[in-house]
């Protein structure tokens, strides 16, 4: 446990960030399964107003240090490209 106050404080400033990220992750998450949703279900025109959301809330979660921005690029690009070849089938 902590025993000076300035660590005390850090302990409450992690566990206040920790909540914050969590909540940003769950976010981003929610977001992709839903354009992964509809790209299953072959919907292009769902999958890409979802694709329009989604993408923003990746990019302002790599803002704030939630994800890696190559990884964030990495998903939206595999995601774009899925969604593209759905209107070729």
């Amino acid at each position: 446990m902590a025993n000076t106050s300035s660590a005390k404080k850090a302990v409450r400033q992690i566990a206040r960030r920790t909540a914050v990220n969590k909540s940003r992750r769950t976010n981003v998450r929610s977001t992709l399964r839903v354009v992964e949703e509809a790209i299953t279900s072959g919907d292009q025109p769902a999958a890409k107003a979802a694709f329009a959301v989604a993408e923003p809330t990746m990019m302002r979660a790599v803002s704030k240090g939630v994800f890696h921005k190559n990884t964030a690029a990495r998903k939206i690009s595999r995601l774009s490209q899925r969604i593209k070849a759905l209107g070729t089938k």
